[in-house]
């Protein structure tokens, strides 16, 4: 039998991941014990929280413990079992780390159909990504028809369900991503009614172009230089829900603010949010989702690397770098 590979986390990485933070283990797959299940891991999510995961200090979850596997969400297939629920057979979702097989007693495990959509879009649109996307834009965000919601990094995970979703429900929907090409996909391919290129010099008036009623909701996923470009822009009673902040999260240094007196002026409504909050209702965005994907009015894209586990800090990388377009994704 094939040996488990598995990615650890060897130190605290200071600024951009390296290989170096992270050691390759060789062990041997672990066999069930009652009441737990193995699963051969396929797919591996890679997410910006991530780089949060590796650092000490106060957060949503415990931070990686140094030895440890490197927590990911992953898919795969059930390949033994001891388990009363799952089965050999079932193809799950869950956070079984960057590793090809995992132990599973199966806590907060989902059982997913492969028949529906292929097993990557499992912890792509149809999973963790898209839950923050229906959870966030519709819960914190409240969208209401004819307003307009824009999203940074909107050629990612979240961001490209997000400004889609916000067009079902009758929403003007503007990206902001990083180059022309990722644009051009964004409306083209993914149907918002526009976006703005944020590493073009005249981002901040072409930003004010497009969205000339001003900002209702602002989805925000980056922080940093567009968020200060996006907060003059807001109207009155917007409301900002706040997922991710990309641009800081390989910062040495304590990022600067933004210019938040747009808050008091506009009176904005920041909230942030963790997808584990609606837990509880995971069933709800899945079904909702996956509705949407069928009637063919959400449009889901992975952007599925190779290379096994042994590959994951340079993929992870592209994350922070702009290079992935759609869910990044490592097959293991």
């Amino acid at each position: 039998m094939t040996s488990n590979r598995s990615v650890k986390l060897a130190r605290r990485p200071r600024g951009t991941v390296t290989r170096d933070d992270f050691t390759i283990d060789e062990s041997p797959v672990p066999q069930p014990t009652p009441g737990t299940f193995r699963v051969r891991v396929r797919y591996v999510s890679l997410d910006p929280a991530m780089r949060g995961w590796m650092n000490e200090g106060r957060s949503y979850v415990p931070p990686v413990a140094l030895g440890d596997v490197m927590r990911a969400y992953a898919v795969g297939i059930v390949e033994a079992s001891s388990h009363p629920v799952f089965a050999e057979g079932d193809a799950v979702t869950g956070l079984f780390g960057v590793q090809r097989y995992a132990l599973s007693d199966g806590k907060n495990v989902l059982r997913v159909d492969p028949s529906k959509a292929p097993l990557e879009r499992w912890i792509g649109g149809l999973g963790m990504p898209g839950w923050t996307a229906y959870f966030g834009l519709l819960d914190v965000g409240q969208p209401k028809a004819g307003e307009t919601v824009v999203v940074s990094a909107a050629a990612g995970a979240v961001g490209s369900v997000v400004g889609q979703i916000a067009k079902i429900h009758g929403c003007r929907a503007v990206g902001i991503a990083g180059g022309a090409d990722k644009c051009r996909t964004v409306v083209e391919d993914l149907g918002f009614d526009a976006c703005v290129d944020y590493k073009s010099e005249t981002f901040g008036a072409d930003l004010k172009a497009a969205v000339p009623s001003g900002i209702d909701v602002y989805f925000e996923n980056v922080g940093g230089s567009v968020l200060d470009a996006v907060l003059p822009r807001m109207n009155r009673f917007g409301r900002i829900p706040v997922c991710g902040l990309i641009a800081d999260y390989n910062a040495t240094e304590r990022p600067r603010g933004p210019h938040w007196s747009a808050l008091l002026v506009s009176r904005l409504r920041v909230q942030g949010f963790i997808v584990f909050d609606f837990a509880s209702r995971f069933p709800e965005a899945i079904e909702k989702l996956g509705d949407w994907h069928a009637r063919g009015l959400l449009k889901m894209r992975e952007d599925v690397r190779s290379g096994g586990v042994d590959a994951f800090p340079d993929v992870l990388n592209l994350l922070y770098s702009g290079g992935n377009v759609g869910k990044l994704v490592l097959e293991v």
